[in-house]
């Protein structure tokens, strides 16, 4: 294995073990609520039991909570069993407007710690490239982590896949703070890999904010 496919296997685990992290904390998070109503159910038993008079609307309400939170961690489950997926093939057709929309929904918790909110702005046609799904998750959580991780304001973080003329690209618009400093650690051997492995560059527009993969073969 050479170091590049070292480095490249490294920061891939990594990525994985960081998610699958703080997937795992969402769901014991629903896991402990859901034992503090059953807690407050088992209450309510013991008063039952005693002849007190049970309000039907506090049961309800119990019932309500618990969906709510079987729901949410319905949905994280199969957020992770999709993420767990893109490793099945590593070259693939890929929707970057999918792929956007994902990892909004993966780094969610992690960078609402931080102040940060994601969202995609789609554009009006399907944007595809054939690359890896997996790697391109793992390049945007790596510009992102580095982008956000010494910043406590709260912003709004915008993923924008877009046509070019000879590709596709992804911004990440909404890092007006960035400048010509910083560029200068970034990116790292960990992102010259997954670049190289993408087939994509990687580029700063300090007047823009914007962090730009670019795919220059479309699909």
């Amino acid at each position: 294995m050479s170091g590049e496919e070292s480095l490249l296997a490294k920061t891939g685990l990594q990525f994985f073990g960081r998610m699958s992290a703080s997937v795992t904390h969402e769901i014991k998070n629903v896991l402990a609520i859901i034992n503090e109503n059953a807690g407050l159910l088992e209450d309510i038993v013991l008063m039952a039991e005693k002849g007190l008079d049970i309000s039907s609307e506090r049961l309800q309400r119990l019932a309500r909570t618990v969906n709510a939170q079987v729901g949410r961690a319905d949905a994280v489950v199969k957020m992770m069993n999709h993420f767990s997926h893109s490793i099945d093939h590593f070259v693939e057709p890929v929707d970057l407007t999918k792929v956007a929309e994902d990892v909004c929904d993966l780094f969610d918790r992690l960078l609402q710690m931080r102040g940060v909110t994601l969202e995609t702005i789609a554009p009006p046609v399907p944007v595809v490239v054939t690359a890896s799904r997996y790697y391109l998750q793992n390049l945007l959580w790596c510009c992102l982590n580095w982008a956000t991780i010494a910043r406590s304001d709260k912003r709004t973080i915008s993923l924008a896949p877009e046509k070019m003329d000879n590709g596709v690209r992804v911004r990440l618009v909404g890092l007006a703070d960035l400048d010509k400093d910083t560029f200068g650690l970034f990116p790292s051997p960990q992102e010259d890999a997954l670049l190289a492995a993408l087939g994509a560059r990687l580029d700063f527009s300090v007047a823009g904010g914007e962090i730009i993969i670019s795919f220059l073969r479309e699909s």
